[in-house]
């Protein structure tokens, strides 16, 4: 039975690191928007509303129909987690315009934390040694990189950064507060009132949805790329608790300050050498998180795979 539950939280992990990998690319992505500070609310709309759309043709492929049931069995625990996930949509846009794609990522690696305590206290998770170790590396790998990078950025973008690693860390915890709550109506809800509150917030600017063609497809594609991570994301949190799931998500922050200074991507916007450092830090706290995995002893039996 012990083989069995270590095969399943080994596929959770890859599964919820190749969601980290692929929400890295979203940092490039806004990066190539024109004006992007200008059309910030167009942006999450047309992003929301196609991870919305995606969520909903996997759930009616997956069951027909029938999937509409799963909205009456949101319940609060999901509501608050559709919140959280608006939030860290809302605050990542917001954050990455306006600062470096390097404040915002490594901003983002403080969810592990907030997540941690939150699944002690909602859900009497207990964390692993080896995930409390590497937690702390990481927290190190943080320091290491905020020490320069703040006084180089927008301090409202790190602001909105901090919010969105909270609004992150509570949707990890929602996956795992109530077993029996629909997590992809979850997230297709989350899809559904971003659609709705950047609705609200361009219709309070006087605004309207048109922006550059460019900008369009270019939050469609992001949608895409979020909302394939969600699914995978999903999967694994029947097996991991929300610190281990948030810690593995940060390979978004490796890859996305990775994407952005490649020159042959075209963007080529350099970190600093402590942004370097205190990346390779974080990093092996992902890595030391994953050796970790014969530790593990709060598996679910219960498997999607």
């Amino acid at each position: 039975m012990q083989k069995f539950s270590n095969r399943n939280y080994l596929k959770a992990f890859f599964l919820a690191s190749f969601a980290g990998a692929l929400w890295s690319f979203g940092a490039l992505i806004v990066r190539y928007m024109e004006a992007a500070q200008s059309y910030q609310w167009q942006y999450l709309f047309f992003r929301g509303l196609t991870i919305a759309i995606i969520i909903l043709i996997y759930l009616t492929a997956r069951e027909g129909l029938a999937f509409i049931n799963h909205f009456k069995r949101i319940g609060f625990a999901g509501f608050l987690g559709a919140v959280g996930l608006v939030t860290a949509m809302t605050g990542y846009i917001l954050s990455i315009t306006l600062t470096t794609v390097a404040n915002t990522l490594f901003m983002l690696a403080a969810a592990p934390f907030i997540a941690a305590f939150l699944g002690i206290f909602l859900l009497r998770e207990k964390v692993r040694y080896s995930t409390w170790a590497a937690m702390i590396i990481a927290l190190l790998g943080i320091v290491v990189m905020v020490l320069e990078g703040l006084g180089a950025g927008s301090f409202l973008g790190n602001l909105f950064a901090l919010m969105a690693a909270a609004g992150f860390a509570v949707f990890s915890v929602s996956l795992r507060w109530r077993r029996e709550t629909p997590q992809f109506a979850t997230i297709a809800l989350a899809g559904m009132l971003c659609v709705l509150f950047t609705l609200l917030m361009l219709f309070y600017r006087s605004e309207t949805l048109a922006m550059p063609f460019r900008n369009v497809y270019l939050s469609v594609l992001h949608g895409l790329v979020v909302g394939f991570g969600l699914i995978l994301f999903s999967f694994s949190a029947k097996f991991l608790p929300a610190a281990e799931l948030t810690l593995l998500s940060l390979v978004e922050v490796i890859g996305g300050v990775l994407w952005v200074y490649l020159p042959i991507l075209g963007i080529h916007e350099i970190p600093s050498l402590p942004t370097v450092a205190g990346g390779i830090i974080v990093l092996g706290a992902i890595v030391l998180d994953g050796v970790g995995v014969g530790q593990h002893s709060q598996i679910s039996p219960e498997s999607p795979f």
